[in-house]
């Protein structure tokens, strides 16, 4: 039973805004109020450029492979590692720790990709970095790189909580990224 005290500690950590932590830290302007207005890393590379992209990439990446690996660590069975998973990836999206308005999740579901096997992590990020390289649109490469996840943990994880988890993320990712695919579909996504 106390495995399940996990799923709390993942939820908080995923809480963690890297992109309000490393704006203030570097002097940049809140990017919930500058930008696009996401706490993110494609925003925090519009209003401070690569390395504080990076480095908010990076803790972003971080707050969902920490608690997965953790879970893994501690043994535990894949219905709670599934509960921890999206936990984190929720912390993000819905940050107790700055009023609930957080960012779309895609370097949080990277990490709990990778905290889960190194090869899912790395099939995904492949993936994002391959129509990155063809398309040059982030939104693009993020929504192909969320519609495959699940097929991705089915081949590799083989675990239907952990399918069902990774659908219902990808799900949540579309929806977040619904003004960029409205964007898309209008020729006006850069």
């Amino acid at each position: 039973m106390m495995e399940w005290l996990l799923v709390p500690f993942a939820y908080l950590t995923g809480s963690v805004s890297s992109a309000i932590i490393v704006c203030k830290l570097m002097g940049l302007a809140d990017p919930r109020e500058n930008g696009s207005g996401n706490p993110g890393a494609t925003n925090v590379m519009r209003i401070g450029g690569k390395k504080a992209a990076a480095i908010t990439l990076a803790g972003d990446a971080l707050k969902g492979l920490i608690p997965v690996l953790i879970a893994k660590a501690l043994g535990v069975d894949t219905t709670v590692l599934s509960a921890v998973v999206f936990a984190a990836f929720l912390g993000h999206l819905y940050p107790v720790f700055f009023g609930f308005k957080g960012g779309k999740g895609v370097a949080t579901s990277l990490g709990v990709t990778l905290g889960v096997a190194w090869l899912l992590g790395l099939a995904v990020s492949g993936t994002w970095l391959l129509v990155y390289k063809i398309g040059k649109i982030s939104s693009l490469s993020a929504l192909v790189a969320a519609i495959l996840t699940p097929f991705y943990v089915w081949l590799i994880v083989g675990d239907v909580y952990l399918i069902a988890t990774f659908a219902l993320i990808s799900s949540v990712l579309l929806w977040r990224h619904r003004g960029n695919i409205q964007r898309l579909l209008a020729g006006r996504e850069f």
